[in-house]
């Protein structure tokens, strides 16, 4: 017999219960703990040894992992202005303390890499992986961010809600 009561409040707190209850409980145990320290990125590469099935899926399918590329191509057709507005969706924390400065700078956060969605990685990482360090559950509105329907028009791409990610 299955001892429902011991395994409820870990159902609840993995988001495994369909419950409103346990969405709260994932939301509220997915948010970072805040840190003495700033906040800071690591890029992709650090989350491969942890997370090797979604770093591979990233890398091999994701349009995200090369980015980067994208603004190379146009940057010497942009102006300073249009080129941050890049910058702001093609790579990983530019604009925020830590994340991307330049390509010689910063080549690691060159792409939107996994904390454009999960957040700066440096406390996850020293932590060995602590989940309350990083977050794991992420709304729409965090996508919409570069996915909007500006973007979409301007761009004529159809963003797709899962598609690039892992």
């Amino acid at each position: 017999m299955i001892r429902w009561r011991a395994w409820f409040p870990a159902l609840l707190a993995a988001g495994l219960c369909a419950c409103p209850a346990g969405r709260l409980a994932a939301q509220q145990s997915n948010t970072p703990a805040p840190s003495a320290q700033p906040a800071a990125y690591v890029g992709s590469a650090a989350c491969r040894d942890c997370h090797p099935k979604e770093f591979e899926s990233y890398s091999r399918y994701s349009k995200k992992a090369h980015s980067s590329q994208s603004v190379k191509t146009m940057a010497s057709k942009l102006t300073p202005e249009e080129l941050r507005g890049c910058f702001a969706c093609h790579t990983t924390g530019y604009g925020q303390p830590g994340g991307f400065e330049s390509f010689e700078k910063t080549p690691e956060l060159a792409n939107a890499g996994c904390e454009v969605c999960h957040g700066p990685g440096r406390a996850h990482v020293d932590s060995g992986g602590d989940p309350g360090q990083i977050k794991a559950t992420l709304a729409m509105a965090e996508c919409e961010r570069c996915h909007n329907a500006e973007r979409v028009r301007s761009f004529n791409f159809k963003p797709m809600l899962f598609a690039g990610a892992h």
